[in-house]
């Protein structure tokens, strides 16, 4: 398995958080369900998303966008409308003033808006957990990116659209697959891009010493790997695959298996049944000791400490209140057209 295979192999969506919103403008939506990751496609006209504190970046029909959480981000039709609907975790939606308009938004199974003839629509899925997703694909990403369908038409979106408004046997777990599914093919598209913002041991992989070594530590990282047996195994010199790794990856062998073994270590203790003891002998560590003594140097807290930290961080609901009238919007015939901006040139949000 190559290093992106195995860095994608770890999305495994439970419980996924879908929705459609069918929307006319002015509309702006809030989301504030702290999911460690997101994706979010206009599948019918225009809109901006805007991550944290970052500039807005244009958001075209067909174009899908990838939010790394918890951070907050807003979708609006145009830059600066203020938010008038929050969107809570378990699509919990209220007003700013804190006003439940969940039942007065609702258009449909997983079907919300305010109006139903909405030029607007949006669709939106959300992994609940960090461990759907992975601890070491999060670090990977940047907090946003934005692959435009100039670059890359995806062809997994009008199926998806129509999947989410479904309620068959089985619905859940189908959505659960197409969110992994849309993931995935996204990833891969951006990646492939020469402007992205890949990490370092994703452009070494294209060496063919540096990429071999990757494979290997990738494939198997709970051997006993030395620089002498990774250099035999690529064909070079223990010094020559040193000098070419550190150049290429930012960090010398060792190192690289040290933080990958982490890592995967981080991941396997979300788990509920996971011991420190069965994670350690998983990533090449003989106790859980042992990996106690390497795992609070990498990470500054011990795995029980991890473990704890990871479990508190599981999404709970908001309470709910009393339902609300739906949010004041002007309808498109009572505005004047604003200008459209011109959208950007690169497929990543100015980090």
């Amino acid at each position: 398995m190559d290093a992106l295979a195995d860095l994608l192999n770890e999305a495994r969506a439970r419980g996924a958080l879908f929705h459609q919103s069918i929307l006319a403008p002015p509309w702006s939506l809030r989301f504030l369900h702290g999911a460690p990751l997101a994706l979010v496609t206009m599948v019918r006209g225009d809109a901006w998303i805007t991550p944290g504190g970052a500039a807005p970046v244009a958001l075209r029909a067909g174009d899908i966008a990838i939010v790394r959480g918890p951070q907050p981000y807003t979708v609006s039709d145009r830059p600066g409308v203020p938010p008038q609907v929050l969107v809570h975790n378990d699509d919990h939606c209220t007003t700013p003033a804190g006003e439940d308009v969940s039942q007065a938004l609702t258009l449909g199974l997983r079907t919300y808006g305010n109006s139903r003839a909405g030029e607007g629509l949006l669709l939106s899925g959300a992994y609940q957990l960090p461990s759907d997703v992975g601890e070491r694909l999060l670090a990977a990403l940047p907090p946003l990116l934005v692959l435009t369908e100039e670059c890359w038409d995806c062809p997994l979106t009008p199926f998806v659209a129509e999947e989410v408004a479904r309620d068959e046997p089985g619905q859940q777990v189908v959505l659960d697959r197409m969110l992994d599914l849309l993931l995935i093919s996204t990833l891969r598209a951006w990646f492939a891009r020469p402007e992205a913002e890949a990490p370092a041991w994703y452009r070494a992989h294209g060496d063919p010493v540096v990429g071999r070594a990757l494979h290997l530590l990738h494939d198997n990282p709970a051997h006993p790997w030395t620089v002498v047996e990774l250099a035999a195994k690529t064909g070079v010199s223990r010094a020559a695959l040193a000098r070419r790794f550190t150049g290429l990856v930012g960090e010398p062998p060792m190192t690289y298996l040290t933080g990958w073994r982490m890592a995967l270590a981080a991941d396997l203790l979300r788990e509920p049944d996971m011991t420190v003891e069965r994670a350690a002998r998983r990533v090449g560590y003989a106790n859980a000791f042992a990996l106690s003594v390497a795992f609070k140097r990498v990470r500054g807290v011990s795995p029980s400490a991890h473990r704890a930290r990871a479990r508190r961080a599981q999404p709970v609901p908001p309470p709910r209140t009393t339902p609300a009238a739906l949010p004041q919007v002007v309808s498109p015939a009572q505005r004047s057209p604003a200008p459209r901006s011109p959208a950007p040139t690169s497929p990543t949000s100015p980090v």
